[in-house]
């Protein structure tokens, strides 16, 4: 098999919504080109977060390698900076075994930090963040709005006022950086070298999609959801861990608390999945160059689709970057 880290190399990134069967997709074409997984979801990331994000049971991995599940405590900070140092790790020592990389998950903006870069925007301050909280309880989300529109008016233009984790966000950065997120978004972003991507999108059909999507969220609930939420919920740090709020498990702790009962969790988790898939849609829609697949992941036609398509991508790309007659003959 040929190594040759001088070369790009490829890899392969499925995208797509929620329920579309991207882990499936992954899954064979892993088995049938040497291919390893690596995880884009920013919560699977997280150790103990199983039920509610759909991960894929050890067992049923097929002894395909998966990387970047189960990283971190649940506690942990974890930014889209940080996937894609961990992410650039990963794809280095599956080029030197000389196996096929293969992106699976949903979190578009982890997929763009490592394909296309992030701007070079300062690290948090949790000093400066608690206190512009605190001004915004003190004042109101508008008045750290209007202080926003005084640093950087572009950046306050596109940012709605109440998404007040937004607009603190893009306060600190300005007062950090000591200037405006435009102007940090012009000095460019350092896109991914060594590798080229062949990107595949699922694009099921809507209705079928959100029939899915139901079906799932009720299976997530049957299955232990509510435990798994509460287990969570228990530990002393439960307010730094950033998943409870993700979806699932954000409708199951409202439930535990008494808030909502667990049949209005579950009906408020499915349709805040379904808007969720249709945002994802939106977002991979604008990322360029996707080859798209009307269907689900493990749909049989679908998935030999995409492993002809990919085969022909390799065979066309590969010029020894990887062992030829190992992708192309299976």
């Amino acid at each position: 098999m040929v190594n040759e880290i001088s070369r790009d190399y490829p890899l392969v990134a499925i995208a797509g919504p929620t329920a579309a069967g991207k882990s499936e997709l992954a899954l064979y074409l892993a088995e049938r080109l040497n291919g390893e997984v690596i995880n884009y979801d920013s919560v699977q990331v997280y150790r103990g977060f199983d039920i509610g994000t759909g991960k894929l049971p050890h067992e049923d991995r097929r002894g395909i390698p998966h990387h970047l599940l189960d990283l971190l405590d649940p506690a942990e900070p974890f930014t889209a900076g940080d996937f894609r140092r961990e992410a650039v790790k990963v794809l280095d020592e599956i080029r030197k075994r000389g196996s096929l990389p293969i992106l699976a998950g949903g979190t578009g903006l982890y997929l763009r930090a490592l394909l296309v870069g992030l701007f070079g925007g300062p690290p948090r301050s949790e000093e400066l963040r608690a206190r512009l909280r605190a001004l915004a309880e003190r004042r109101g989300r508008e008045f750290v709005h209007r202080l926003l529109a005084k640093l950087d008016p572009a950046t306050a233009a596109r940012i709605d006022p109440r998404d007040l984790q937004k607009v603190i966000r893009s306060v600190e950065v300005c007062l950090l950086a000591q200037q405006a997120i435009s102007m940090l978004h012009a000095q460019g972003r350092e896109a991914l070298k060594g590798y080229y991507c062949f990107k595949i999108g699922l694009n099921p059909d809507r209705s079928e999609l959100y029939s899915r999507i139901d079906r799932r969220v009720e299976k997530m609930f049957a299955s232990g959801l509510l435990d798994e939420t509460r287990r969570m919920m228990a530990r002393l740090d439960a307010h730094a861990i950033k998943g409870l709020g993700s979806l699932g498990y954000r409708q199951a702790a409202a439930a535990l608390r008494g808030e909502i009962t667990i049949e209005e969790a579950v009906r408020d988790t499915q349709a805040a999945t379904r808007h969720y898939a249709k945002r994802q849609m939106t977002w991979f829609r604008r990322e360029p160059e996707i080859h798209w697949f009307a269907g689900f992941g493990d749909d049989p036609s679908v998935q030999h689709q995409a492993a002809e398509v990919v085969k022909t991508w390799l065979a066309s790309k590969l010029s020894g970057a990887m062992s030829v007659e190992k992708v192309v003959s299976l």
